[in-house]
């Protein structure tokens, strides 16, 4: 059976190394899921995330992503998990500096975050842990690698308090 966001991926033009990550970045995203999330909208926005890199495979294909999602018709709450998971987010003014749309590009839904989480959690094709994901984003200026910690704290916490069990990745 296909899966629909994948067609998607592929209409869009993106490669075969693209929707593999994807993949694992559904599976990571899947692992911090609570009564509190939106199912559909967390794996759904983890297998679009990067639907922009179709496009671009520069900082901004956050914001390419969500102008093809809604360009597709995909709802606005899965546009906007594309447009913020870059990192732990970009602000507006971020997003001046980085010569992107001056867009609002934090995660502020549970969704958002724990979409934008996920992704900080793997590497290529492979789930690593926290520390690998921020040592190895050395070019990045040190609030933006903070805002990652902090968020994937946050993501921790949720997940402890509600005592979510870990999915087997087999």
């Amino acid at each position: 059976m296909n899966d629909p966001a994948e067609d998607l991926l592929r209409l869009a033009g993106c490669d075969e190394g693209v929707i593999l990550h994807c993949r694992y970045v559904r599976q990571s995203a899947q692992r911090y899921i609570t009564p509190l999330s939106d199912t559909f909208l967390v794996e759904e926005g983890a297998m679009l995330h990067d639907i922009g890199r179709a496009r671009t495979h520069a900082i901004d294909h956050g914001q390419a992503g969500a102008e093809i999602a809604r360009n597709l018709g995909i709802c606005e709450a899965v546009a906007r998990i594309i447009e913020c998971h870059i990192g732990a987010g970009l602000t507006a003014d971020e997003c001046t500096l980085l010569r992107l749309l001056p867009r609002d590009c934090m995660p502020r839904t549970l969704e958002e975050k724990t979409v934008a989480h996920a992704d900080n959690m793997v590497q290529g094709n492979r789930i690593c842990i926290l520390p690998t994901a921020v040592l190895s984003a050395p070019y990045l200026p040190r609030r933006i690698r903070r805002r990652m910690y902090h968020l994937a704290m946050e993501m921790e916490e949720c997940r402890d308090r509600i005592k979510v069990p870990i999915p087997s990745f087999r």
